[in-house]
């Protein structure tokens, strides 16, 4: 499908945007040494074998070939920091640390009144431990679990210098 839509020297990008193992990768790049064409991929995959499944198969096909480059980036997390952290506590007291750090830090959703929630504390320490990280996990907005490009120079998150020139590279700006 791949070599039916393409053109050998163009400047196809083709875009799977649940790469999964890689095959789409590993289709490409093994069309491009076939035919010498100059195809360009983009992978995206959310899942956490991302880095030693897709990367390395990637990796491999590059190597063996002996032609083809690869970047691997991550998203900068900002909620989803929260997200991993409520998801591994084992008391709750941990939660109760965890929700102070998040009103410091963590883009809460419009829709809960912090001062609020703070003053009916009691009515959330009865909950069970698992209603509370559903509570808590329901505070975050999920539109900030990542770092979004428009605001890597805000001091507040911290972006490297290095990932900042990568950044502006990639998105050409």
């Amino acid at each position: 499908m791949i070599d039916l839509f393409t053109e050998r020297e163009g400047d196809d990008i083709i875009l799977d945007f649940f790469a999964g193992s890689g095959t789409t990768g590993h289709a490409i790049l093994n069309l491009n040494e076939e035919d010498g064409g100059a195809r360009q991929y983009i992978l995206c995959e959310q899942m956490d074998y991302a880095d030693n499944v897709t990367a390395e198969r990637v990796k491999k096909v590059i190597k063996k070939n002996k032609q083809g480059e690869f970047v691997y980036c991550e998203l900068m997390q900002w909620n989803e920091e929260f997200v991993q952290q409520i998801q591994k506590a084992r008391i709750k007291k941990e939660l109760s640390g965890i929700w102070e750090k998040m009103k410091e830090k963590a883009h809460i959703s419009y829709l809960l009144d912090i001062e609020a929630f703070d003053e009916n504390a009691e009515e959330f320490e009865q909950l069970t431990l698992e209603q509370q990280k559903a509570f808590l996990l329901e505070t975050l907005d999920k539109n900030q679990l990542y770092v979004n490009y428009s605001e890597i120079d805000d001091e507040d998150y911290n972006v490297s210098t290095e990932d900042k020139e990568l950044n502006r590279h990639f998105y050409k700006g």
